[in-house]
């Protein structure tokens, strides 16, 4: 299958074709992994309403889920993410070294998010 764009229909054939956790064993594991998404969309969401950013939780998923998908974890990232989140995460995949080099110049690189990680 050639994956030409990511969609609804083509995201979980996409994840699992870069799926690469020796210790899953079920497709229970698989899930697992994914829910890393929507606990990622979590903190960031509850970031921009106002809440404390919780950098060290945000960096350890994204860590699992480039563990887990390779590289494919960034079109998977941006595919799963609201645009509004992009600008955090453009920031801190800066700061993993995992933002491709041209990828979305436009984007604005958060002061605050990018602050914090300073600090860490």
């Amino acid at each position: 299958m050639k994956f030409d764009e990511l969609n609804e229909d083509t995201f979980i054939l996409f994840a699992i074709k870069h799926y690469e956790n020796p210790q899953a064993v079920t497709k229970e594991d698989f899930d697992e992994d994914l829910k890393r998404f929507k606990y990622l969309k979590r903190l960031l969401k509850r970031y921009v309403r106002g809440g404390a950013l919780r950098t060290h939780l945000i960096i350890n998923h994204l860590i699992i889920l480039y563990n887990v998908f390779g590289e494919a974890a960034t079109p998977l990232l941006f595919f799963k993410l609201e645009r509004e989140y992009w600008g955090i995460l453009k920031t801190v995949l800066l700061y993993l070294n995992k933002y491709p080099l041209g990828m979305l110049p436009e984007l604005e690189v958060d002061p605050d998010v990018q602050d914090s990680l300073d600090s860490v």
